[in-house]
């Protein structure tokens, strides 16, 4: 089994569509994570996949880029924050926002508490989507470890988690506010009417056909006004083509 073969039966078993990703990355990828297991040929390691359930989810959370922290790049989450302010909240005070490829719910919780500090009084619809069940469960569940809560200053802390048993639980007020759903990016189509759609550090790792299809969904997605935030990595050099105009460095307006 080559790499091309190994992606089809990924996606046939799987239900992931590996031809989106850019290729020597993923390949990257999937050779490092083959030999953290200790296993030589992609035939091994689609036996092992397809029988234990453990090696099963690694692969999909290794593959589907389940990296995320609260207020990641937290300059970045300032300027949104001013955004939300300045182009939103005039507008409405019940604002509906999609967070895409969530992973496990650092983000649109994030979004909550920072809602929850401009328009605490809004009536405001987080939907949070990806493509993995497993971590749409634990995004659920608003559970985390002390660990995943580097991101969260003091005040913050004390103002919306609860403490127990070593473990730290969302406050009801944030987690009430975010819905969350399993999606495709690539698969399936997309709701529309959103005043913001976040969306960082995944796009990155598609192909050129496929990021730009990306794009052209959320700004078909977005309301006249909206705003699209994306990762620190991930400028859109041709955003005009979208129908955006530059809100700040890595948030978009739609026009």
């Amino acid at each position: 089994m080559d790499f091309n073969e190994f992606h089809k039966w990924v996606h046939k078993e799987l239900g992931i569509n590996l031809s989106a990703y850019k290729p020597e990355q993923l390949n990257r990828r999937i050779n490092s994570l083959m030999t953290r297991v200790g296993i030589q040929t992609l035939d091994e390691y689609s036996k092992v996949i397809k029988n234990n359930s453990e090696q099963k989810q690694k692969f999909l959370d290794f593959i589907t880029i389940n990296v995320t922290e609260f207020f990641r790049n937290p300059e970045l989450f300032v300027d949104l924050e001013k955004q939300i302010s300045k182009e939103l909240l005039p507008n409405t005070s019940n604002l509906k926002i999609w967070s895409a490829a969530c992973s496990i719910g650092c983000e649109p919780y994030t979004v909550g508490m920072i809602l929850n500090r401009l328009a605490p009084n809004g009536r405001h619809n987080i939907m949070a989507t990806d493509i993995d069940n497993t971590i749409l469960e634990k995004a659920k569940a608003g559970e985390y470890t002390q660990n995943e809560m580097k991101g969260i200053n003091s005040a913050d802390l004390s103002k919306y988690f609860k403490i127990k048993d070593d473990k730290y639980y969302i406050d009801s007020k944030i987690k009430n506010m975010v819905t969350f759903k399993k999606h495709d990016l690539i698969l399936d189509g997309y709701e529309t009417g959103f005043d913001l759609i976040i969306c960082r550090n995944v796009v990155i790792y598609f192909n050129n056909d496929i990021k730009q299809e990306i794009y052209k969904k959320f700004s078909n997605s977005l309301k006249k006004g909206g705003l699209l935030f994306v990762g620190a990595t991930e400028s859109i050099y041709n955003y005009r083509d979208y129908g955006f105009e530059k809100a700040s460095t890595f948030i978009y307006k739609k026009i």
